[in-house]
């Protein structure tokens, strides 16, 4: 691309995206829990040939997991419907034919294909595990401990 176009570009989505308010309205924002219908209803253009996943997958490590969408139709403005596809598992065709997708309303959905997640490890403060003690050590302590408590629990008889 040509630097002068690429900075007139730059400068024009600049302008159109202060023309719009901070918070989009849900037409123009992606979903951030969508269900399948709301997924598709929302993108550009026709959803045929879509690729779409459940967040799911990428949770539980299914990589390279999703539907290809072939047909869908709508109700409720994009709430509800119906959407046909082929389902692909790690990579490998799983139907033939398309299928009617069931799972559209129950599960949340993300466009493309699922991806290995890679889960950032907290720094969580670490617990130091009480020092063992020896075998017979630990039987007497505990006789010792219940005996002190006994004695403390009943009162003298001795006035």
């Amino acid at each position: 691309m040509h630097p002068t176009l690429s900075r007139q570009t730059a400068a024009l989505a600049n302008s159109i995206s202060n023309l719009l308010p901070k918070k989009l309205p849900p037409t123009l924002s992606a979903p951030e829990n969508a269900n399948l219908y709301e997924l598709l209803s929302r993108a550009p253009g026709d959803v045929k040939g879509k690729e779409v996943h459940q967040l799911r997958w990428t949770y539980s490590g299914k990589s390279n997991s999703y539907w290809k969408i072939t047909d869908a139709r709508f109700k409720c403005g994009g709430k509800h419907g119906k959407a046909w596809g082929i389902l692909y598992m790690s990579g490998k065709q799983i139907n033939e034919e398309p299928k009617v997708i069931r799972t559209g309303l129950k599960y949340t959905w993300g466009e493309g294909r699922s991806t290995t997640r890679i889960v950032p490890s907290t720094s969580a403060p670490k617990v130091q595990a009480k020092p063992k003690r020896a075998a017979g050590e630990s039987s007497r302590s505990k006789a010792k401990s219940r005996q002190r408590h006994r004695s403390s629990a009943e009162p003298n008889s001795s006035d």
